[in-house]
């Protein structure tokens, strides 16, 4: 045997034994599924980034079409629970009185604690929730707003929908704190509305508020109209009166003009000495006498109007006085007295009065439940809605998910048995569908391009209308 011959047999003997060998080797180094989709993805990994960048692309230009949407927020202060236990007093004062019997005081303290511990603390957070969500609340801010024009709603009932589904009120089961957040395309118009809702529910507390102070302001408004309206109607008598009659104050007129009817009495009887002393001296027609004659007579006639020698008992003032006698002024004096009485009484109801509603509107605001705000509405800055990296992101993963999954199921499509029953149906049944669907699709593209020709063929200078 030569030296080639030999070498060929060597060679074949070393590729039989390398075959008998590495059959347990292929055996050992068969993949885990996992592994082995990690490889198919790996090996078609062109066509799954695209299928990644696909899914990124179309949810970015999705999100681009999504309209901002911007978060209004205010936070409210636990409510007070100084009105509600104020209101609650009498209930306390009646547990207290029956609490001398054993078997009443008990359940009435017990009603009285569970009654007060409902109107207080977290559960006035809860009726503070109840009231923000309130039609009422919501079809006043629907009015403020527009909110229909806004949200495109033909109705109050969709429109408190929308804002229902736009606004989140809830509160803190811990702190208490009461968050209004409402939702809205416009930042400026959702700090608006979240604040609204805040100035609603002050203005729907003092409305409804039906504490005993709350009663008691309204009962002295209206006794302060009627007691006013006296007022003026008394005052306006006594100051038609005392013009008409000429008549201020009886008392201090009374002593003016009993003055005065002393001074004149005095200068009077002065007169009348001197008339005398001249008399005596000179004849009736010396103009001395003349003149003292016509003083006393002046003199007398004056004293007279004060005195009212002439007062014959009327009641109103002679139109040709000019001020009333001191016999007229006591008649006078009495229904004056009685007009100045009727004003200084209904002077006096009404500054008591006065005085009373102030109390009452202060203790009116300290049991109306106050509104407390911890943060106020400020225009956001940054949107709360969409988070288009988010989405972007996700959709990639989508994708990818999308376009892995499409590869395993080709593979596990190809290394099904070509005589399996199932992979024949289907096989099959596209053959039956294809031919359909494509026609169909022909028949959409087809009718696209007459419609694109029509449309280009249709310009203004070959329209024929």
């Amino acid at each position: 045997m030569d030296r080639l011959t030999q070498d060929m047999l060597e060679t074949s003997q070393d590729q039989d034994l390398a075959l008998t060998s590495g059959v347990p080797e292929v055996a050992e180094r068969t993949d885990t599924p996992i592994l082995a989709v990690a490889k198919l993805l790996w090996r078609d990994r062109i066509r799954v980034g695209k299928a990644t960048l696909i899914g990124m692309a179309a949810v970015l230009i999705l999100t681009l079409l999504i309209p901002n949407s911007y978060d209004g927020v205010v936070q409210l202060m636990p409510p007070d629970a100084s009105a509600a236990s104020g209101s609650m007093g009498t209930l306390g004062m009646l547990a207290g009185m029956a609490s001398g019997s054993s078997s009443l005081g008990g359940a009435a303290s017990g009603l009285a604690g569970n009654i007060t511990s409902a109107l207080t603390g977290q559960d006035m957070g809860t009726l503070f929730v109840g009231i923000l969500e309130s039609r009422t609340i919501a079809d006043r801010l629907i009015d403020r707003f527009d909110l229909r024009k806004v949200y495109w709603r033909k109705t109050y009932e969709d429109a408190r929908k929308k804002l229902d589904d736009e606004s989140d009120i809830e509160v803190d089961r811990k702190t208490g704190i009461i968050k209004i957040q409402v939702s809205d395309r416009d930042p400026a118009r959702a700090a608006a509305i979240a604040q609204a809702y805040v100035e609603e529910l002050n203005k729907l507390l003092a409305k409804v508020n039906t504490s005993a102070a709350s009663r008691e302001r309204e009962f002295l408004e209206q006794r302060l109209v009627l007691v006013h309206q006296h007022l003026q109607d008394a005052s306006k008598d006594l100051s038609e009166y005392s013009s008409k009659n000429i008549t201020m104050d009886p008392e201090k007129q009374g002593e003016a003009m009993i003055q005065a009817a002393a001074v004149l009495q005095g200068e009077l009887i002065a007169a009348q000495s001197e008339l005398r002393g001249l008399e005596q001296i000179y004849t009736n027609d010396n103009v001395r006498v003349r003149t003292l004659k016509a003083n006393v007579t002046e003199l007398q006639k004056q004293l007279n109007d004060i005195g009212g020698k002439n007062y014959k008992g009327s009641t109103s003032l002679d139109p040709d006085a000019l001020y009333p006698s001191l016999r007229q002024l006591p008649v006078l004096g009495l229904q004056y007295e009685e007009l100045y009485r009727r004003v200084k009484i209904d002077e006096t109801v009404f500054e008591l009065l006065t005085q009373a509603y102030e109390l009452a509107k202060v203790e009116e605001a300290k049991e109306t439940p106050s509104v407390k705000v911890l943060d106020a509405a400020v225009v956001p800055e940054k949107k709360s809605w969409p988070p288009r990296t988010l989405l972007t992101l996700v959709g990639g993963i989508l994708g990818f998910v999308i376009g892995g999954t499409r590869i395993v199921a080709s593979q596990l499509w190809r290394e099904l048995d070509a005589e399996d029953p199932h992979k024949k149906f289907v096989q099959e049944s596209w053959a039956e569908a294809k031919p359909f669907l494509e026609e169909k699709r022909a028949r959409f593209l087809s009718r696209m391009h007459r419609r694109s020709r029509n449309g280009n063929s249709n310009t203004p200078e070959q329209d024929p209308s």
